[in-house]
């Protein structure tokens, strides 16, 4: 299996993340993005770049600042005393793989020269537009502890991404195997399992797997729960059902299986939808989040059995 590849071979760089390969893999397979949300010094930087390698992708890394601008990310003309004539440098976006770190460190409107290039695949510079390598994915990680230097990231924003993924603290187990194997220096980097070329044909099958209609109703009474709970300010967008449906496709395809099944659709739920939910000010005082409401919301609607 694809997922098993990557796992082993990621695995050779960190301990512990299986869970959180899988929904990169998912992501990368559906041509979605991923915001990593977790303290410092959990490794998501090298999760991220030992996934990109396992891929065989290429990788690039942006570490955000509030001085940071958009031609920073995207790119710049400059007058090229050579030839005499203005010619355009490409920025570190135009890779396969763009891990943008600690992304509500930068101004909204640096932020905000990431939507384009995010939702049409391409980016414009100097008024010429340019097409982005394909697949290409955002993994942008966010501190969620910090509240001095930091802007919070818009809800249009958050929407673009696939899912987020929450990383936590290891399981003892497996932070005392990175203690051992860090102090026997068995680390090591993940070597390509495949190439470009097999991501590229992977994500044609996804687009091949079926969804029964049930399964398509069921997706949609997801979504219509969540708009409707009373402590809900802003519910589930279409483009999460839409995000929800292509994710779930590549996990039935990760499961070697050629149709979705509520299962898949049950997993994904919580990672694709949660951060796209807005509570109301007075409900969020209590502690009530997206990933809660989800959560009770799944446990609410019928599942179909067909």
């Amino acid at each position: 299996m694809i997922i098993e590849e990557i796992r082993e071979e990621v695995g050779k760089a960190i301990v512990g993340m299986d869970d959180v390969v899988e929904l990169m893999t998912v992501a990368v397979l559906s041509n979605g993005h991923v915001l990593l949300e977790g303290v410092p010094g959990l490794a998501k930087t090298t999760l991220s770049k030992n996934f990109a390698r396992s891929l065989g992708l290429r990788f690039m890394r942006i570490q955000m600042t509030p001085d940071l601008l958009p031609a920073d990310i995207i790119g710049h003309s400059f007058y090229d005393m050579r030839t005499g004539e203005f010619r355009i440098r490409k920025g570190p976006i135009f890779t396969n793989v763009l891990l943008v770190d600690e992304i509500n460190r930068a101004s909204p409107k640096t932020q905000s020269a990431l939507l384009e290039a995010m939702e049409e695949r391409q980016v414009t510079i100097e008024g010429q537009t340019f097409k982005l390598p394909e697949p290409f994915l955002v993994i942008a990680t966010r501190n969620p502890v910090e509240v001095e230097g930091v802007y919070e990231l818009p809800t249009a924003q958050a929407d673009r991404f696939m899912m987020e993924v929450r990383v936590s603290y290891l399981e003892e187990k497996h932070e005392k195997e990175m203690l051992m194997r860090k102090n026997l220096g068995l680390f090591d980097e993940a070597e390509p399992t495949l190439s470009q070329g097999d991501v590229e044909a992977a994500m044609r099958e996804v687009r091949k797997v079926r969804v029964s209609e049930a399964v398509i109703d069921y997706i949609y009474s997801i979504l219509k729960e969540t708009r409707s709970d009373e402590r809900v300010l802003l519910g589930a967008s279409p483009r999460a059902g839409e995000h929800l449906l292509i994710a779930s496709k590549a996990r039935a395809y990760l499961e070697n299986r050629e149709y979705v099944i509520p299962d898949d659709v049950k997993a994904l739920a919580i990672p694709v939808l949660s951060h796209r939910i807005l509570i109301k000010p007075e409900y969020e005082m209590e502690g009530i989040s997206g990933e809660e409401v989800v959560r009770e919301v799944l446990e609410r609607v019928e599942v179909p059995t067909e």
